[in-house]
Formats: structure tokens, sequence, C-alpha cells
């Protein structure tokens, strides 16, 4: 599992690296502001919603037409490191292109999960059970966001909306986080949007803030091995992230 998540971790840092070279060719450096730049913060409780369940087993139990589908279920504060590359353009200095990718860990927190069956012969009947929570991790890849910014001060506001690229995992489960057991789903196009505030140091230093909203739509293979989710399961996954950071401008 260590050596399948290294190389799933490493697929996403090349594809950034090609993404973030194809943006600096394209763009001259003689012909505009270009920036890199390092960003820290953490993940604000988000969630998994509006979830479809999809099971062989209550199929072969209750027949081919049920249909299932689980609560909201809620996700923890996390940790979020990543980078950013970017280049506002001379002729229009307010208006420039960015791309970015960071790194979360908002796993499943222990609560009392809902999941609701129904069949055409019987209504709907809803069970609820507490489980431990597990391990969830999201790799988001933002290939391009416009961005615009308020450049004449040296504290400059900014907005930056733009796809994201999202890859999840799903792993274990609180009581056995040692298991082996996992389930992903790669790729997802979604949304990254971002508000934030850019302050000059210097000429070429920055210090920034910025807030940013994510969506996006998994959809999780079943894995009868993987305690709590056997079934697989699709679902909204929105987050909230306040992240900082320093950036260098040449």
């Amino acid at each position: 599992m260590k050596q399948s998540h290294a190389t799933w971790l490493c697929s996403g840092i090349f594809a950034t690296t090609l993404l973030i070279g194809s943006l600096l060719l394209a763009v001259p450096s003689a012909c505009g502001e270009t920036y890199i730049a390092g960003q820290f913060g953490f993940a604000v409780p988000g969630g998994l919603s509006d979830g479809d369940v999809t099971s062989s087993f209550l199929s072969s139990s209750l027949g081919p037409n049920v249909t299932a589908t689980h609560g909201d279920l809620e996700l923890s504060t996390s940790l979020v490191y990543g980078g950013k590359v970017g280049h506002y353009f001379n002729s229009a200095r307010w208006f420039g292109l960015e791309a970015e990718v960071f790194h979360a860990t908002p796993h499943i927190d222990q609560q009392v999960h809902t999941l609701t069956i129904q069949t055409p012969t019987i209504p709907a009947v809803t069970g609820r059970a507490t489980f431990q929570g597990a391990y969830f991790r999201v790799l988001t890849l933002a290939p391009f966001n416009v961005m615009f910014r308020y450049h004449k001060t040296r504290l400059q506001p900014y907005v930056g909306v733009g796809p994201g690229i999202f890859f999840a995992r799903i792993k274990g489960e609180g009581l056995a986080p040692d298991s082996q057991e996992s389930t992903s789903d790669n790729a997802r196009l979604g949304l990254n949007a971002k508000v934030g505030a850019e302050y000059s140091v210097t000429r070429q230093l920055t210090a920034f803030a910025e807030w940013k909203f994510n969506y996006a739509h998994f959809k999780f293979n079943e894995n009868e091995n993987l305690f709590p989710f056997p079934y697989g399961f699709d679902a909204a996954y929105t987050m909230h992230l306040v992240s900082f950071g320093v950036g260098y401008h040449f």
C-alpha cells in the first residue's frame, strides 16, 4: 500500500511539473511578471454528501432494482501544503494565469452513519450505525486559474477561478489503521476558486493569504474487504481551505 500511494503521489507531482513547465514556456518571461510560491494552511471541515450506494451484496440479497443512499459524511480539519506558479501580463497587469498543486488529508471523522435502502416491493428503510472513521486524502491539481488583481498598491487583493483535477483515496478504518485495503478515485474534474490578498515586502518578495473553495464529484468502486465502505458510492466533495505563503517574482 505504501508503494502504491508513493506511485500515485509521484504521478501527480510529475503531471504538475509538466503543466507548470508548459505554462512558463507558453508565456515569454520578458513580457510580464512571473512568480513562484509555496503555500501552507489548513482545510476547514467539509463533507461528502448526496451519496448513491452500489453494492453487489445488497443486489444479490434484495434484488437487482435495489437503490441505496448514504447520509452526509463529515470530514475533519486537515493541514494543506503545496505550491503554485503564475504569470501576469505586461499589457494587462491586472490579468494573469496561475497553476497550482496542493495536498490535504481531511480524514472521515468517527460519526453516526445513515444508510437508506429501497426496493420496488418494500418502502424505504433507514439504518444508523457508528463507525470509527477512515483515512481520506486528496491531491488537487489546478492546471490553470484565471486570475484578476488590483495591482496599483503594495497590498493587492485578487480573485481566481479555474478547473481542478482531484485525486482521492480512502484507506482502512479507524480501528484498523494498518489495513492494506483501499479504494481510490482519480482524475475527477471539479472546481477550484479562490480569493486573497498579496503584500509586496520587496520588489521581488511577497507574502499572501487566501481562501479556496473546492468542489468535485467522486465515485469510489466497491471493495468488499474495505470496512466501513464495502460498497461502492459516489458523493459530492466540498472543501474550504485557508492558506498562507511566500512568493518570489521575477
